[in-house]
């Protein structure tokens, strides 16, 4: 991966590898109703932004840098903000600015049937980048995506009279819906260790099951990354000396503060989970490899006595009074395994077998 020096340049470029075309949503609404506007261009859109009214724009898609320039400018969000947008590999971050806040997360799709599911890359992931002003929310996505449906949804119903609210009631609704995703992501993950160490502690593991515990620490360490920033920079959010924040609001943002603390207590779990899976993985291997040597150990001491036998009998004296036996075959065959049934019947009742 090569990184540019950002502030060396003056081009907007989008960091990611996306093909959804650049779209917006717009949605204006008050406590009389809501209005929406679909569109590719952001002429169209800007004539309908009214300032007297509450604008949540979605976007989706970053492939037209102009297009997000030119919206970026509109709010007078600022190029290095903007920059930050179309980099899909910005760390997660919360920042405050004088007119308005940044907030950069992730969020995360897992594969079906994930737990029996060997395949590195199987969650998935997308920037979400959110910006609160003091009458629009922005929120900025590589992919087309129905991840914020339901608060589209819940505006159209006022559902808990959130058209009468302000835009920092909205940020929080759309951080809940992060969060949850978070909270669900990461209790899939737990619930897969946990299957895994009923797995192991039965010493019933398939032969993918390293392999599996691989995968599960990749995507641990993934929701780390993305998950662990918010811990130190969330208390910025609910502080009531910032313009764009509300005393009358801060208790939804505490709320999506204890869903959020829930999730990093569940990722501190599954990394103890982590930790005593691989030791107790590879203490079964060990296990395993001791009980493999034991019986090869056994089969060996069986057949020491019977390699004595064969190696006396096979010598070529002449005076061997053994080759002349009628019956010295059969004698051989009948001493070789009375001997070696006797060894295993002692073994058996030392219980070393």
């Amino acid at each position: 991966m090569s990184l540019k020096n950002n502030l060396l340049s003056e081009q907007l470029v989008y960091t990611g590898n996306s093909s959804t075309a650049t779209h917006l949503h717009l949605c204006t609404y008050d406590a009389a109703g809501v209005k929406e506007i679909v569109s590719d261009s952001f002429a169209d859109i800007q004539e309908a932004i009214d300032p007297s009214r509450i604008n949540w724009l979605q976007v989706h898609g970053l492939q037209n840098t102009d297009t997000i320039s030119r919206l970026c400018n509109h709010f007078q969000i600022d190029f290095l903000v903007t920059q930050d947008i179309l980099n899909v590999m910005h760390p997660t971050k919360i920042e405050e600015h004088d007119n308005y806040m940044v907030i950069i997360l992730k969020i995360f799709k897992r594969k079906p049937d994930d737990a029996i599911d060997t395949d590195l890359d199987s969650l998935q992931q997308q920037q979400v980048c959110l910006v609160l002003g003091t009458h629009f929310v922005l929120t900025f996505m590589e992919r087309e995506s129905s991840f914020f449906d339901e608060v589209d949804i819940a505006l159209k119903n006022d559902v808990m009279k959130i058209r009468s609210r302000e835009t920092d009631y909205l940020l929080s609704v759309l951080l809940n819906s992060v969060v949850a995703n978070y909270a669900v992501t990461v209790a899939a993950i737990d619930d897969d260790l946990e299957d895994l160490e009923e797995e192991l502690l039965t010493i019933r593991g398939g032969h993918d099951i390293g392999v599996r515990i691989q995968t599960l620490r990749r995507q641990y360490m993934i929701l780390k990354k993305a998950i662990q920033p918010l811990k130190e920079q969330y208390i910025k959010l609910p502080r009531t000396d910032h313009i764009l924040t509300h005393e009358a609001n801060r208790p939804f943002f505490n709320d999506v503060n204890d869903h959020l603390q829930f999730v990093l207590q569940t990722i501190d779990v599954c990394r103890e989970t982590l930790s005593s899976l691989v030791d107790l993985y590879i203490s079964n291997n060990d296990l395993h490899m001791n009980d493999i040597m034991k019986r090869l150990t056994v089969v060996s001491t069986i057949f020491i006595p019977l390699t004595f036998l064969v190696g006396v009998w096979g010598m070529n004296f002449k005076n061997m009074p053994e080759l002349d036996w009628r019956y010295g075959y059969l004698l051989a065959w009948v001493v070789m395994m009375v001997i070696g049934f006797m060894v295993w019947l002692f073994f058996k009742r030392k219980r070393w077998y």
